[in-house]
């Protein structure tokens, strides 16, 4: 594909004893925005420290705009615009310091970094702050610094680990208006949030190092035909046998509730509420989402009870 901007073809590493990726592949093309989905300990943070050459693979080969990660990290780094999970900014340093020291390193200086800074400060409306220190900014101020940040070289391609972390529903809402509009520019991001997947042109979902599932949310979903029924009841596998006997469903026993995939659920959940009437504690019945494609392709849930990931 000649469009296309970052792939992998059969990426492996192992820590040890312990294997982080497995044969991963997939492309990327040229500006739009791909997302890799999955709980921690998934294998996401292990491929974004590969394409931002932290790392190198145990097997298969990686590339950005065509250039090797491995042979090439140079020119990989000139390509590139990274925004870490963890905050890389300097906290005592004001805005403007941080993006100048920062253009420094590219061997920005003179008339163009102050442009391109005015630009950048501009874009992500912050132009008030940028003489205040960052250490006094909210965490949704300092990820707008972040993205100034990986952006002022004019990266082709993007890359970020975990963007939202630490940030509040508006400021999630806020960074992702701020990314579609970075027209021409290839991001690359890794997430275990399914609202911010939904927000992707594309998804990769990972799960034990696997790559288990690709393309648009819309399509991903679309796999499962027909409703999802989430039902919870005092003995979810018993009742679960007695559900594939009575209606010849297919019911998934998962963190103890019972999960099935059905066409008209909400005519099923009548039918099975009229059947067990003594062991249904509730029933629920919904479209497909992507936690539900998760469950289809892992048997596992991406997120755990109390909202938080889960790790494979």
């Amino acid at each position: 594909m000649s469009d296309v901007a970052v792939e992998a073809d059969g990426l492996g590493h192992v820590y040890g004893d312990r294997v982080a990726l497995n044969g991963v592949s997939f492309a990327v093309r040229s500006g739009e925005i791909f997302g890799l989905l999955g709980p921690n300990g998934g294998g996401k943070t292990t491929l974004f420290r590969i394409l931002a050459t932290l790392i190198v693979p145990s097997s298969g080969r990686a590339r950005v705009l065509g250039r090797d990660v491995m042979a090439e990290p140079r020119a990989v780094r000139r390509a590139l615009g990274v925004v870490f999970q963890a905050p890389a900014l300097d906290g005592k340093l004001t805005v403007a310091e941080n993006l100048r020291h920062h253009g420094h390193l590219y061997g920005w200086a003179g008339r163009p970094l102050r442009e391109r800074m005015r630009e950048l400060l501009s874009l992500f409306h912050i132009e008030e702050r940028a003489r205040d220190r960052v250490e006094t900014l909210s965490g949704g101020l300092r990820r707008r610094v972040e993205l100034a940040k990986g952006l002022l070289p004019r990266p082709e391609v993007l890359i970020m680990d975990e963007p939202s972390t630490g940030l509040d529903p508006g400021a999630r809402l806020d960074l992702w208006s701020h990314l579609k509009k970075l027209h021409g520019v290839t991001v690359v991001l890794t997430t275990h949030l399914l609202e911010e997947a939904e927000r992707c042109d594309r998804l990769g979902i990972l799960a034990g190092g696997r790559m288990v599932a690709s393309g648009t949310p819309d399509a991903l979903k679309a796999e499962i035909s027909g409703d999802v029924v989430t039902v919870a009841a005092r003995d979810p596998a018993a009742l679960g046998e007695k559900m594939r006997g009575r209606f010849e469903v297919a019911p998934a026993v998962i963190d103890r509730t019972i999960r099935i995939e059905i066409a008209r659920g909400h005519e099923f959940v009548t039918r099975l509420i009229e059947a067990f009437p003594g062991e249904i504690e509730s029933v629920t019945v919904g479209k497909p989402t992507l936690e539900d494609v998760f469950v289809h392709r892992t048997g596992r849930r991406l997120m755990n009870e109390d909202g938080t990931s889960s790790a494979l």
